[in-house]
């Protein structure tokens, strides 16, 4: 069995490792994995790949950024003649970036099965791009391994056919168990030397939060307010760094750091008494580390992690923001549970429905 996997950002790494590491234990399996280059990262050396067990990607398109618009185009046109030639049985894609759905696109053209990993998730707001991404892609591919019962009830509700559907669980979960030990050993950055006291990790990269001044103004005004009661760690993307400074905004207060690497984020995660955050993983893996999660978004496509996890949507509003913040230091946050099938199988589910 000839199988490609497609990923094209950060996040797909994470989860394509444990379907990778999966699959490699069953005969008779070639893999390819095909890095289209949507997203450039400093952080994606060989060592990252080594910390994920999986192999530096066998091709690498080269896209880069660029509108939703071209960028998707460029992806389908460049990943068109590598179908071609390699002839795979199956395309496995991830969750919802621009080279999910273009990758999808091209094998529904040309006849090849698509598996997509993450399926059914829906936030219901259309004005995010993912979310047009994740409709696309459902309706083309051939099986659809969801993470959790809402998912597939959004996917019947579509009009999929059940047969079609495998509930696995969480792959990012697979690739969090297995790293938290070592993300725990890592150094703390941004923590002055010999810290024990709390601290509130930020993450903000979603263009509905930094691109514009006025909400981005806002929020880093909620976020100075948070500095009076917990040390600030934010690990700012340059699009996000570039966006404080270009409106003038004063953050000085902040520990504004480069990117982390996924580890080191992870176990800075581990032990933050609360994350702020407008991502969708990170939703995700503060449920299942039970660390509380303060969502700065109206909506979310992962529901499960407020109706079962630590998560709480809080939008734009500062007073709300304040409210549930007030509740972590109080001891009063959230409690949440583990979602069912977050156990670190999710990725030997998917090579047991491949590969047998």
């Amino acid at each position: 069995m000839n199988v490609f996997h497609i990923v094209g950002a950060r996040p797909n790494f994470i989860k394509v490792a444990p379907v990778m590491n999966a699959l490699k234990t069953r005969k008779h399996v070639v893999q390819t994995l095909i890095h289209t280059g949507q997203h450039y990262d400093a952080n994606m050396s060989d060592v990252f790949f080594e910390q994920l067990g999986i192999p530096v990607p066998d091709v690498n398109l080269a896209v880069g950024s660029g509108t939703h618009a071209r960028q998707t185009a460029e992806i389908m046109t460049r990943f068109e003649p590598v179908l071609l030639e390699g002839k795979p049985d199956m395309v496995l894609v991830y969750g919802d970036v621009n080279s999910t759905v273009a990758a999808a696109l091209v094998c529904a053209k040309l006849g090849v099965r698509v598996g997509h990993v993450e399926a059914g998730l829906r936030s219901f707001d259309r004005t995010m791009p993912e979310e047009i991404n994740r409709l696309v892609t459902d309706q083309l591919a051939d099986l659809l391994f969801t993470p959790s019962e809402d998912a597939d009830v959004n996917l019947r509700k579509e009009g999929i056919s059940a047969e079609r559907i495998f509930r696995v669980g969480n792959v990012m979960i697979d690739s969090l168990v297995r790293l938290l030990p070592a993300a725990r050993r890592q150094k703390q950055n941004g923590l002055p030397e010999g810290f024990a006291g709390s601290y509130a990790l930020v993450t903000l990269h979603r263009p509905a939060n930094v691109d514009d001044g006025i909400i981005l103004k806002r929020i880093i005004q909620s976020l100075l307010e948070v500095r009076r009661d917990l040390f600030v760690i934010f690990p700012a993307h340059p699009r996000t760094r570039k966006r404080i400074a270009d409106f003038g905004l004063h953050s000085d207060q902040l520990q504004i750091l480069d990117p982390l690497s996924y580890l080191e984020f992870l176990g800075m995660q581990s032990r933050a008494t609360v994350v702020i955050t407008d991502s969708g993983g990170i939703q995700e893996e503060t449920t299942y580390l039970g660390i509380p999660c303060l969502t700065l978004r109206e909506t979310t496509e992962r529901p499960v992690t407020v109706s079962l996890g630590t998560n709480v949507l809080v939008g734009r509003d500062p007073d709300k923001l304040r409210f549930e913040l007030s509740r972590v230091l109080a001891g009063n946050a959230k409690k949440g549970t583990i979602p069912p099938l977050w156990d670190g199988h999710a990725g030997e589910r998917i090579a047991t429905l491949l590969a047998g």
